[in-house]
């Protein structure tokens, strides 16, 4: 039996190769936090734009019946417990002409009051998110309110 001289070549090469795909694993890994990081935040966007339509929807419903001509120009913001979620109703105009044409007998029979509601949702990390929307809402009443 003859004993030859390793020279370790394998060894070498293994360790090289072992060295590329550690440092190939954890690019990956990174990279899959990165994204679900970034599928997380696209998730809030979409909570935080439903918390504020609801918050619109729930102020149009606090004052479902009422003439939105008597309401305080500037009424109090309506604050979301469970999500950062301010909405606020603001009067534009008193018993100005309608956007949509009137078919009226007289003139100035029927008026709109013209309303803006905006809801501003704030999320994310640190609460460095900030979205808001606006809607506007006109109603029709009948003649001029005078305020």
């Amino acid at each position: 039996m003859q004993v030859r001289k390793e020279k370790g070549i394998v060894l070498f090469f293994s360790i090289i190769i072992l060295l590329i795909m550690t440092v190939i694993g954890v690019a990956l890994a990174v990279n899959s936090t990165q994204s679900i990081r970034m599928a997380g935040a696209g998730s809030e966007r979409i909570e935080a734009m439903a918390n504020a339509h609801g918050a619109q929807d729930r102020l149009i419903d606090s004052n479902e019946g009422k003439v939105f001509a008597t309401l305080p120009a500037k009424p109090a913001d309506i604050t979301d417990s469970e999500f950062t979620v301010t909405s606020s109703l603001n009067r534009l105009s008193d018993g100005g002409a309608c956007i949509r044409p009137i078919h009226a007998t007289e003139p100035h029979l029927v008026a709109c009051v013209t309303i803006e509601i905006s809801s501003q949702a704030i999320f994310g990390r640190n609460n460095m998110g900030q979205l808001t929307v606006v809607s506007g809402i006109q109603q029709e009443i009948l003649g001029s309110t005078g305020n």
